[in-house]
């Protein structure tokens, strides 16, 4: 929600700065996501002042040039160097001096600097319109009043005021701030003072026979409805003060009639439509539910079957509007609009969000009525924007406000205990001053003994509806900073289950991190295409949008998302972790499980200059595994080729029966549905599986042995499906006791070895903890290598 620092101003007496402001509403609960600079001109005007032309002479050099010099109020004259046909002695004119930046009406902002022109010297600019964005004329240089100051700066001779606008991350339950009269309440309170509403006492209404007739058939979806008629209006564009209004929050001017309903909305909360009345049949408009499947076209030009949960404004034939949600194509108003029914509601919430969510339609309308509006403000809402209208757009009211309003929408009634409200914030604020906010915020209070009150809670604040709301309300006013830590220090024993889930993880973390890894986190909820198996998939009953319909089975398409995110964003060299959930409806029911996953792709390490920059590939991703599994102190674990069908090609490593970890290069196929470049490497932990493997680990102390280890190389050829993972089986299983190491250094696979074999280099490390190897042992274990090698796979030594 866009707020304007001017706007509340017209509120709210301010002695704050912008910043400092941004400050005290984020300490109220109206967080502050960004304050922005917004300027009616571009460049404001800024470093232009005004100047007097003293002389005027023909440019020797030069037919349609002229020399001048200019009095800026400075100690020296300006020598300019101007084309323009206007220019004269005696004239005020705006001067961009050397160092002045210039933002044209088109194209972009240019500096000025000291240059020759011909031969002249000049030093500045005089400027046309054009050339500072104060409009598109080009035939001269502006011409100011005689009695313009000299040396004075141009923003002050056109009175241009910088905005602000404050970007405010409105929580969902305060539907009451949702406008700048709600957010100016919310400061009043804080600043104990008072606001001013805008003055509606012009408005003046008559009877008139041909008004517009309104029936309301069901008051459930629509418990008041005010309306009234505006004849003789001329649609077209609306005054600059109200297109300057609108931009600094950013809402593009339409044309007068609906920049009026727009202002409205921002400015008292309460959203406005206006229907071009030659074009309500019967002259009647009608509240009543859609028909199931009536088609209707809304205001985009699409034609949407409704629903007869849909709440619509109809006339004598036909629907004209989804009430509070969006306007219809052919009632709204037109430039050949000149009669008008202003539609000012209050509609029931839960209808409008459905409506809003079966139809994929939010609107600054349906965002306000959703959350709850101001049941008692319509009224006064009509007779604002009336009188905006007939400023704006001329015309006159032509009949009595309809107001329909079977059942009074009442305030919130409840006791308030002074001792419970010290209790929940934790500090003994006196009742004097909780008494004193909680009339600042607008909320009556009626009995009062010494440590209860009855409070009234007014309508507009539609979550404050139990004690303990009116507390946090206190709180928020009262300053969440002011509530001091106590320095009593509580403490508990740890009963928890052993290892502690969270010391695991952010071991796992640091360690990953350390080795370039940066953790992301996703969004649980994911596209049903994503799903392993949709018969075993948890799905949404009332998913935000059909991208966020199913709770994820995996996890690799999360981290392919942001992959494919970073990516067309130019940061293609990616090492991503994340620790989550999947979720599975089996036939037990409902189940989690936690996973660890890892995703690299692109480049291994930046460009240098002085170094090769190569890819990541499979084996890089393997070393974070295995180094990950190696700092848990998990092993004898069993490495098998994987059969998820999301790689190309991979391990899997089981503890027993149970894959532990599962790491591949993803296929082609599943890149393609996350439209992700290049090759992706990706690892996935069964994390529960992890957690219940390391609960026995414990630690223990190895003394480093006395007497060297020994290194011995082989050069093996072997049939191409033999891995090394049976090799090394093969070796541990053959010396159990000295061999400490079996380690793989290079892989050949060529034109001068047979077809169908390849050739492995093995190193092999020998040690005895208690004596020095002689070479006598060493040979005797390597020969049982190499005759049980060519045993057990057929390898010959080369």
């Amino acid at each position: 929600m866009n707020i304007s620092y001017n706007w509340l101003k017209n509120y709210v007496n301010i002695d704050k700065t912008p910043q400092e402001l941004s400050l005290i509403l984020t300490d109220i609960g109206l967080e502050v996501e960004a304050v922005e600079t917004v300027q009616s001109i571009p460049g404001g005007l800024d470093g232009l002042v005004v100047g007097e032309v003293i002389t005027c002479e023909q440019h020797p050099n030069a037919d349609k040039l002229k020399v001048t010099t200019v009095n800026v109020g400075a100690s020296e004259l300006r020598h300019i160097v101007c084309g323009a046909p206007n220019v004269r002695v005696g004239l005020k004119v705006i001067v961009a001096q050397v160092g002045t930046i210039c933002h044209p009406t088109t194209g972009e902002p240019f500096k000025i600097t000291k240059s020759k022109i011909r031969g002249e010297v000049s030093e500045g600019m005089l400027c046309g319109e054009d050339e500072i964005g104060l409009g598109t004329s080009h035939a001269g240089i502006v011409e100011l009043d005689a009695d313009a100051q000299i040396g004075s700066l141009v923003k002050d001779y056109y009175q241009i005021q910088d905005d602000y606008r404050f970007e405010i991350g409105l929580t969902p339950n305060r539907a009451d701030a949702a406008s700048h009269l709600g957010v100016a309440r919310d400061l009043a309170a804080y600043f104990r003072s008072t606001y001013t509403l805008p003055d509606v006492t012009a408005f003046n209404e008559k009877e008139n026979s041909d008004a517009t007739g309104v029936t309301v058939a069901d008051s459930t979806a629509c418990p008041r409805y005010s309306g009234i008629n505006i004849a003789g209006v001329k649609v077209g564009e609306s005054p600059e003060w109200l297109k300057e209004k609108l931009n600094v929050i950013g809402i593009r001017s339409i044309n007068n009639i609906v920049d009026v309903t727009n202002y409205v909305l921002h400015d008292l909360g309460q959203p406005l439509h206006a229907f071009d009345k030659d074009k309500i049949a019967g002259n009647k408009v009608i509240v009543r539910l859609a028909s199931e499947g009536e088609l209707f076209t809304t205001l985009d030009g699409v034609e949407r079957k409704l629903s007869s949960e849909d709440l619509v404004i109809a006339d004598a034939e036909k629907a004209m509007c989804l009430a509070g949600v969006f306007g219809g194509a052919h009632s709204g108003v037109t430039e050949e609009t000149t009669d008008i029914f202003l539609e000012s509601a209050y509609f029931n919430s839960v209808s409008i969000r459905k409506s809003s969510k079966r139809h994929s339609l939010k609107t600054d309308s349906s965002f306000r009525f959703e959350r709850g509006t101001d049941p008692n403000i319509t009224v006064y809402a009509l007779q604002r924007a009336a009188l905006l209208i007939q400023e704006v757009a001329g015309g006159q009211i032509d009949a009595a406000i309809t107001d329909i309003y079977p059942s009074k929408v009442d305030a919130f009634t409840f006791d308030v205990s002074y001792k419970n409200v010290q209790r929940l914030i934790g500090k003994d604020i006196p009742a004097p001053e909780i008494k004193a906010i909680i009339l600042a915020l607008g909320i009556e209070i009626s009995n009062e003994d010494a440590d209860t009150i009855t409070v009234h809670v007014p309508a507009y604040k539609v979550d404050v509806t139990r004690e303990v709301d009116v507390i946090e309300e206190v709180l928020r006013i009262y300053g969440y900073n002011n509530i001091e830590l106590k320095p009593q220090i509580k403490a508990s024993l740890n009963t928890s289950e052993k290892p502690d889930k969270e010391v695991v993880l952010n071991q796992v973390a640091d360690l990953l991190i350390a080795n370039g890894y940066r953790e992301i986190l996703s969004n649980s909820l994911t596209k049903g295409a994503y799903s392993d198996d949709e018969h075993t998939a948890v799905k949404l009953l009332n998913p935000l949008s059909t991208d966020l319909d199913t709770m994820r089975q995996n996890m690799i398409f999360s981290v392919l998302t942001a992959i494919e995110y970073n990516q067309k964003r130019k940061s293609s060299d990616i090492k991503f972790f994340e620790y989550g959930k999947t979720y599975h409806l089996l036939e037990e029911g409902y189940q989690e499980k936690q996973h660890l996953v890892l995703g690299i792709a692109g480049k291994k390490m930046p460009e240098q200059w002085n170094n090769e920059s190569k890819v990541n590939n499979f084996y890089n991703l393997k070393a974070a595994v295995d180094v990950l599994l190696q700092r848990l102190k998990i092993d004898n674990l069993q490495l098998v080729e994987t059969t998820n069908p999301h790689f190309a090609y991979g391990l899997d490593y089981l503890k027993g029966q149970k894959v532990l970890v599962s790491l591949g290069a993803v296929a082609a196929g599943t890149l393609a549905k996350v439209d992700v470049d290049g090759a992706v490497f990706f690892a996935d932990f069964d994390w529960d599986l992890v957690l219940k493997t390391i609960r026995k680990n414990t630690i223990t102390y190895k003394e480093v042995s006395k007497f060297p280890s020994v290194r011995r190389d082989l050069a093996l050829l072997i049939d191409d499906e033999v891995t090394f993972e049976q090799l090394k089986n093969i070796a541990i299983k053959s010396e159990r006791k000295l061999l400490k190491d079996v380690n793989i250094f290079d892989v050949y696979k060529g034109e001068k070895l047979p077809e169908g074999k390849k050739s492995y280099a093995l190193s092999f490390t020998i040690q005895d903890e208690e004596k020095t190897l002689n070479d006598k042992q060493i040979d005797s274990i390597i020969k049982k290598l190499i005759l049980n090698f060519e045993k057990e796979t057929g390898a010959v030594v080369r």
